[in-house]
């Protein structure tokens, strides 16, 4: 599904009249996709969302039996994104069709995010916790939880104004 023309980010305060952004249009898979897609908007990066499955795997018949789908596709790039931060075993497999593909179609460029990567996304542009690091009513883990404020110093009262004693 390809998204909407890309925009320029909605102004703090921005009305809701405002058209919604690329992002909020779309129905993602996976909560770690949406957040990818809000920094995209965010610096203007037009994005496609699934745009291209390609086949990896045909049976005697050549029909398909193995298909991806990577996530983003960044125009501007000419790059393929796909997002990880789920368990290994689901890693490999995202990696092994990774490589599947550029071996089938060398002409294209694909990267695969880690979750190592998209926590230090999170963490360097503020997002949201992602969702499935955190359980029902759970805090979010200590290095993605907002920094305490730090302490201020109690406001100073005026001097006294007694008189001095000679």
């Amino acid at each position: 599904m390809a998204s909407p023309p890309c925009r320029r980010r909605r102004p703090k305060g921005g009305s809701r009249l405002d058209p919604p952004l690329p992002h909020e249009q779309v129905r993602f898979a996976h909560n770690s996709e949406r957040q990818f897609a809000r920094l995209l908007d965010f610096y203007g990066i037009e994005w496609q969302y699934e745009p291209t499955t390609f086949v990896l795997e045909r049976d005697k018949a050549d029909n398909p039996v193995q298909a991806f789908a990577p996530d983003f596709y960044l125009p501007a790039y000419d790059l393929y994104i796909e997002i990880t931060t789920l368990n290994q075993k689901l890693v490999t497999k995202k990696n092994r069709k990774a490589r599947r593909l550029t071996e089938l179609y060398p002409e294209v460029k694909i990267r695969v995010f880690y979750q190592r990567d998209y926590l230090s996304l999170l963490m360097k542009y503020g997002l949201e916790p992602p969702s499935q690091l955190l359980t029902d009513g759970e805090a979010p883990p200590f290095w993605l939880a907002e920094p305490p404020a730090p302490p201020t110093a109690p406001k100073a009262e005026p001097p006294s104004q007694r008189p001095k004693s000679a």
